[in-house]
Formats: structure tokens, C-alpha cells, sequence
């Protein structure tokens, strides 16, 4: 192993060099700011070139890859990076981009003597390879060198070794690319073609969210004629969890993709017309402990305004009310001139049929007064004219005035009080909100809807892809006002129905989504390996699943043993003291990144004052927050969704507040895989009958505190 280091660090230092002298070359080179359409195209190039040579700079290349095609005499080394570099002089591929065709092999060749193939621009290539390696490169210094595949050689599983040892380490407040150790299942998710709603359940820690990233900046490379990233657009759960997965793109050399939450960008194009309720105030109420919490039934208003159901109604409320948009009566701005109703009627409801509301009334507003102009060209008598102009705009002004011209919300709320299948209850909640211009989540898509309706969509608010997160805590209703939004049906949709603790709003079946798109028009994947925590704590989550009552998806671990987990009882004077002495204990080991999850938003905050009452320095994660900070975090159990931590402490697993039923099942599953290396749940009193009697092999019943 010497000697391939010795090699590699070699060629480390010659692609570095060319590297450090090409940028060199190109900073020397002020940028171009002037009106020449030709020298700004020069200059974007060069600016590309520079952001990509500064992404290869500190780690230049993760892999390498000996591919012999056929035809040819010897194997060519490949190394595979972030970016592709070119030696400028001879025109050699020195770095060769992850996402080339080329490339797709050292993520889809597990071994084996068999030719492997990739479909290149040209058709199928086939050849043989020779060599398959992978290298840890950080600030140009070359860290591990691990062969994956020799021909000849024993090969002995040593790919799950590097990937081993990339998921040990330990994490910081920011999710990273995985682009070294992309696996062949995540493989064929990223290279999927363009014009396919992708729709992705994958278990915790199956790295859903970092494939569906690294998608985009697949589609940006293949499809670099048709898309941009400007035109592509990422939901995400909420604006911490931005911050959270905020380094991912740029670490790949991508930028300029519109990155938000559904609430913030829907409200931006409602102009602000209404104001959203406190979120906090619901999630609050839905998990709430034992009986407190209200009751999930079909008619939640989450669900049942969520449901293409609800959309169908809506659009017989606008059929009716574009039925009766026009006026009837006929427009006559003096005596002998009369423009019929049938006539206005048939330019609204035929020629600009085509157009959206708002527009058709626009566009036959200004026929309109076009035709009284060519009226009163008529006239000859000068007096004549002058009365007839005076009276005409007068009673023009009076016509246009019938017009209904209703603002979405004004609309919306018309339909909701017209609407007689909506359950009373819903009807008299939704207008006491509506009296204030307030709304709850689930009104916004058919807010949107209505709007799309009246104004049309704009060009540039069409997207070219489009990423939905956490995707199972949307609505079919959204999903079907985004499509109409998205070309060509591009989507990457992700989630996991294990981890829907939102069930009040959410889907329970990914064929509530699959069902708006035909066949040919969409893809379902599953990504059942969770390579987030170790075997321990996946065998411990998947037993909490199991006992929800409902069909789940299991997941499966990497083989990554590490400690087992830790369930401890204690007494209920000593809880706060041994949450400290926890947390203390945890942040003596090698964790960088520590949360102490709490059933409650209360029983954060209690825990949270402690902790800095004791010295202990924490950041408390609300409802609101906007950016996660790392460290140690107390937060309640809802919001950990998403984030991942080297070590979690659940505090109060408790039968009373960890019920056997799936909605506490689901929020302790969430809670215990935010864990990659370490967990501990503590309680009082009789232990959460989820994860009582479970065998000595999965936890520990002691707690090793000095």
C-alpha cells in the first residue's frame, strides 16, 4: 500500500500545481463589467472556471477508476472529483466530473470480473476495470488511500470499509455532499432523466435529502441546455432546516438555486393579502401529551382542505363564478349605440377563453373602449362628439364597475361560505380566521390555486425541477398546484411515511401523489439502508415501528456496530441533575454535535434554562428558528425531524408521554434516529411501553456516570 500511496501522492501534487496555475492565470484577469455582449459571454466562462477550480483546490479528486474500453490496449486511471479539470497544455482530463457518463462506474461497479458499461453521448461503452480506489483528500493532503476492487486481488468488502469510515466521522452544524461514497442505489435516483416525478420513500438516515441535491446538480451538468439553476427550486420543512442542508450545493460547485418553504413562497405571491397562523400554536396542540391532544379523523382540516377533493369543489365555485363573471346586460354609452351582452359574452367566454381570468376581463375591458373610440369616430358634429365622449366614459366607468374584480382571498372566502359539503365545524372555524385575514396552512395551495386561476402564472415563476422535502407532510392538493408550475413534470419527491408525525395534514400512502401523474410520467423509489446510525440504534428504532400498529417500512443498517443503547430509569428529583451529568458525559467523548430531545416544547425550555442556569452552554431550537447552530441543542421531539446529531439524550420516555399508539411510535422513532454514533433514553416512573422488554443485546440498563 506504500507504493499506491507514494503514487497517488505524486499525481496529488501535479494536478494540484496545475490547478493553483490555472487559477492563478485566471484571477489575473479583472472582470469584465461593460455592454459587450460578446465579452460578457467570455467573462461568464471565465468566472465558471474560476468557481470550479477553487471547489477542486482542497480536495481535487475522491476516487479513481483503471477502465480498459474496449478496442483499446491498456486501462486509462480515471479520477473522479466534484468538478472536471483539464490540463490546458495537452488537453488531458486530469479530474473527471461525478457526473459524466463515464464516471456512473464508481458508483455502479461493485466488483466482480465482468465487463462493466456506461451509456455515453456515443451509445454503450463496454470494457473491463481494472482498478477501483478510493482517496481522502482534505486541504490538499492526502489522508487514506483505500483499493475497493483490484482484478486479481482477493477484493475483501473493503468498499463498505471506506464507506465505514467516511459515516464515522463526526458531524458539525452543516449536511455535507456524499459525493465520494454514493451508492449504486443512490445512483440510479441522481441520474434519473429530467422529466420524471420521482417520488422517493427512503427510511431515516438513507441519505434521501443529500441524493435529492446532488440530483440537482446532475440535472444542472446533463440537461446544462435546457435547465437552469435560477429556474430550479427546493422545498424544505422549514427555514432552520435550510441553514441546515445550506453547504450541500455549494460544496458541489452549485449555486443560484431558489431554496424556501412552501408557506414563504406561497405567501410572497398572495402579495401578503392574508397572514398565516402561528404554526407553533397547532403543533403545539397536535402534540400534546395523552388526552390533551385533539383526535385525527378523515374531516381534519389539514387532510380535508389537502385533498383533490376539496380542489374539485373549488373548481365548481370558479366555473360558476366565471359563468356569471360578464355582466348581463348590454353596454349603451348614449341612444343609438348599444354594444350587445351576447357580444361581450362571446369575446370573454370564446376568443379569450385561452387566457386567465383577471387577463379576459383586461383584455375585453380595452375591446371595449376600443369599440366605444370607434363609436365616436362616427360623429362628425363637433358638440355632438363632445357630449357623447363626456357621457360615454361617464357610463363606461358605471358598466366596468359591475365586473367582479375579487382579490384570492375575497374569492376564497365567497366559495368557503358557498361551499355546503365542507363539515360545519371547519366552515365556522375557517370564517372566524377569515374575519382577521388569517389563514391556516392548508389554505394555501387553494389560495395559490384560485390565484393561478385569476392571474395566470408567469413565466419566470415556471420551474425546470422542482425538490420537495419531508414530502409526506404535504398535501396532494399542493403537490397538483406545483405540477402546474413545474415543466415537464420534473420532481424529486422525498420523504418517509415511518417519519409522518404531521399526520393531521400529511399522506399516508405515496399514491396520493403517484396518482397525479400517469405511469410514463413518474418513478417510485425505495431507499431502505440507513446510513446514518449505528446497527444498535437502527435495531432499536425499527422495534419502536414495529410496535405502531401500522405496516412500516423497516430499516437496514450498514454493518457499523458501536455502543449499545442506553435506557436508564430515574428518580423524578434527579432528573435535571442526571440530564446534566449526561450531557456532560456525552460532550467529554469525541461528539461535536449533541441535542437533548424533549417530548414538549415546555420540558425543552424547563431543560434548556437548567443547563445554562448550571454553566452549560445550548441553544434552545424553537418553531421559528432559522438557522442551527451545532453544539449542543435542546429541542422538543417534533422539530429534531431532519437533523442528525453524533450523539442523542431522549429525556421522559415515559408511558404517559410515549403512548402505544402510531403517532407517539413515530415521534419516538424520529427522535431516537437523529443519532449517528450514541443514545441514551432516560424516564421516570414505568418506562414507554414502546420500548419496554426489549433484550439485553439492544440497551443497556446503566448509565456510565461517574
Amino acid at each position: 500500500m506504500q507504493s499506491a500511496y507514494t503514487e497517488e501522492l505524486q499525481r496529488l501534487e501535479q494536478t494540484a500545481a496545475e490547478i493553483q496555475s490555472q487559477l492563478q492565470t485566471l484571477e489575473q484577469i479583472p472582470r469584465y463589467y461593460g455592454n459587450d455582449i460578446a465579452e460578457q459571454a467570455l467573462d461568464n466562462i471565465r468566472e465558471s472556471q474560476r468557481q470550479a477550480l477553487k471547489v477542486a483546490g482542497p480536495e481535487p479528486y475522491f476516487g479513481r477508476l483503471d477502465f480498459q474500453e474496449e478496442g483499446r490496449e491498456q486501462p486509462l486511471p480515471l479520477y473522479i472529483g466534484k468538478v472536471g479539470v483539464e490540463n490546458i497544455d495537452t488537453g488531458e482530463l486530469l479530474v473527471i466530473d461525478w457526473r459524466a457518463p463515464v464516471a456512473s462506474m464508481f458508483y455502479s461497479f461493485t466488483g466482480g470480473d465482468e465487463p462493466a458499461t456506461y451509456d455515453s453521448p456515443d451509445g454503450l461503452i463496454q470494457g473491463l476495470i481494472y482498478l477501483k480506489r478510493n482517496l481522502v483528500i482534505r486541504k490538499q493532503i492526502l489522508q487514506r488511500v483505500v483499493d475497493a476492487y483490484e482484478r486479481g486481488g482477493e477484493n475483501l468488502a473493503v468498499t463498505d470499509e471506506f464507506l465505514l469510515y467516511r459515516l464515522s466521522e463526526n458531524k458539525d452544524n452543516k449536511l455535507r455532499d456524499i459525493v465520494s461514497t454514493i451508492q449504486e442505489e443512490q445512483d440510479k435516483i441522481i441520474r434519473s432523466a429530467k422529466n420524471l416525478a420521482l417520488v422517493i420513500q427512503g427510511v431515516a438516515g438513507s441519505g434521501k435529502t443529500t441524493v435529492a441535491l446532488h440530483r440537482l446538480a446532475f440535472l444542472l451538468y446533463q440537461y446544462r441546455e435546457n435547465v437552469r439553476a435560477e429556474r430550479m427550486i427546493i422545498f424544505a420543512p422549514n427555514s432552520m432546516f435550510l441553514d441546515y442542508i445550506s453547504s450541500v450545493l455549494p460544496e458541489l460547485g452549485v449555486g443560484g438555486i431558489q431554496q424556501t418553504t412552501f408557506t414563504d413562497w406561497t405567501l410572497d405571491l398572495l402579495d401578503h393579502e392574508v397572514s398565516l397562523t402561528d404554526p407553533a400554536d397547532r403543533l403545539q396542540e397536535w402534540f400534546a401529551i395523552g388526552d390533551k391532544r385533539p383526535t385525527l379523523t378523515n374531516e381534519a382540516p389539514g387532510r380535508w382542505k389537502g385533498a383533490l377533493y376539496y380542489r374539485d369543489l373549488l373548481d365548481g365555485q370558479l366555473r360558476a363564478y366565471e359563468e356569471t363573471f360578464v355582466p348581463q346586460a348590454d353596454f349603451s354609452p348614449w341612444e343609438g349605440a348599444t354594444l350587445r351582452y351576447n357580444t361581450i359574452r362571446e369575446w370573454f367566454h370564446t376568443e379569450y377563453k385561452h387566457y386567465p381570468l383577471a387577463k379576459r376581463r383586461e383584455r375585453v375591458h380595452a375591446r371595449i373602449k376600443r369599440w366605444l373610440e370607434m363609436e365616436l369616430d362616427k360623429v362628425w358634429e363637433v358638440h355632438l362628439k363632445k357630449d357623447y365622449k363626456k357621457s360615454g366614459n361617464a357610463k363606461l366607468r358605471a358598466y366596468l364597475k359591475l365586473w367582479p374584480s375579487h382579490t384570492p382571498f375575497a374569492l376564497y372566502k365567497q366559495f368557503v361560505d358557498n361551499l355546503e359539503e365542507m363539515p360545519e365545524v371547519l366552515r365556522k372555524s375557517s370564517a372566524k380566521l377569515f374575519k382577521k385575514k388569517r389563514v391556516e396552512l392548508e389554505d394555501l395551495a387553494p389560495l395559490l390555486y384560485i390565484r393561478d386561476r385569476l392571474q395566470g402564472v408567469d413565466g419566470n415563476d415556471v420551474f425546470d425541477h422542482t425538490v420537495i422535502d419531508e414530502a409526506q407532510d404535504f398535501s396532494p392538493f399542493q403537490i397538483a398546484v406545483l405540477n402546474e408550475r413545474t415543466r415537464g413534470k420534473s420532481f424529486t419527491i422525498l420523504g418517509d411515511l415511518s417519519q409522518g408525525i404531521h399526520a393531521y395534514q400529511g399522506i399516508r400512502d405515496w399514491q396520493e401523489f403517484l396518482g397525479l401523474f400517469g405511469k410514463e410520467e413518474s418513478a417510485f423509489f425505495r431507499l431502505d439502508r440507513s446510513y446514518r446510525s449505528t446497527m444498535e440504534i437502527i435495531r432499536f428504532a425499527n422495534v419502536i415501528l414495529e410496535r405502531s400498529g401500522e405496516p412500516v417500512t423497516l430499516a437496514k443498517p450498514v454493518f457499523r456496530s458501536g455502543e449499545k443503547v442506553i435506557v436508564h430509569e430515574v428518580a423524578p428529583a434527579q432528573r435535571l441533575d442526571t440530564i446534566r451529568r449526561s450531557v456532560e458525559h456525552l460532550r467529554e467523548g469525541e461528539s461535536s454535535t449533541v441535542a437533548v430531545i424533549a417530548r414538549t416544547d415546555e420540558e425543552a425550555r424547563e431543560i434548556h434554562e437548567y443547563l445554562a442556569d448550571n454553566g452549560i452552554e445550548t441553544t434552545l431550537i424553537h418553531s421559528g428558528q432559522r438557522e442551527y447552530r451545532g453544539g449542543l441543542s435542546v429541542l422538543p421531539v417534533y422539530l429534531s425531524k431532519g437533523l442528525e446529531f453524533d450523539a442523542v439524550l431522549l429525556t421522559d420516555v415515559d408511558s404517559t408521554r410515549y403512548e402505544l399508539n402510531p403517532q407517539d411510535a413515530k415521534l419516538l422513532y424520529v427522535g431516537c434516529t437523529r443519532a449517528l454514533h450514541h443514545l441514551w433514553l432516560l424516564h421516570s416512573g414505568e418506562v414507554s411501553p414502546l420500548i419496554a422488554n426489549l433484550s439485553e443485546d439492544v440497551h443497556s440498563p446503566q448509565l456510565p456516570l461517574s
